[in-house]
């Protein structure tokens, strides 16, 4: 199944800054996987990703791709393929190459309740986690099942999640009628 949602630039950046605001050491390692956990409780309760992006199995775990090359920008270490990014360089900087310093407060009408509720929950149950346990708790099935710097589909992330067969559908087909 082709990747089913749209990346929204601006909201990345948007959660990106909710997420280093609510952690202590907002490192790039630590952004991605609570973007991870947030999208799939997100994905598994309402049908879809926060920010729309996709994933790629990093050797310390899925990144979201779309966001993390917003990261590399900011840092210096990346290419923009998006026009975009430059909402990203007015947001936040990026210090040590991978600790994110905010520069304004998130932006939350960029999010739903839904999309806060779910960040909210990333945070508070993994927001602490030290850098090998949100590796380890990363290592998910959707992970193993690609080899490193592969995109995880879609499928492989709905696998790992209780309503597997109702989200395939939703997904397959999101406005039947």
């Amino acid at each position: 199944m082709r990747h089913p949602f749209v990346f929204k630039t601006e909201k990345s950046v948007e959660a990106i800054l909710y997420i280093a605001q609510n952690v202590e050491q907002p490192t790039f390692h630590r952004i991605s996987k609570m973007m991870y956990f947030a999208d799939k409780v997100h994905l598994e309760k309402y049908g879809r990703f926060i920010c729309g992006d996709s994933y790629v199995a990093m050797k310390h775990g899925p990144v979201p791709s779309c966001t993390y090359d917003i990261l590399k920008v900011a840092s210096g270490d990346g290419f923009a393929l998006m026009s975009d990014v430059n909402p990203a360089k007015k947001a936040f900087i990026v210090v040590d190459k991978f600790l994110v310093k905010p520069l304004r407060a998130a932006q939350l009408d960029y999010f739903s309740e839904s999309d806060l509720e779910c960040l909210d929950n990333a945070l508070k149950n993994y927001g602490h986690l030290s850098f090998g346990q949100l590796t380890d708790l990363s290592h998910d099935k959707a992970w193993q099942a690609v080899d490193e710097n592969d995109h995880i589909d879609i499928e492989q992330i709905v696998a790992t999640l209780t309503n597997t067969e109702n989200l395939l559908d939703l997904l397959r087909e999101p406005c039947p009628g």
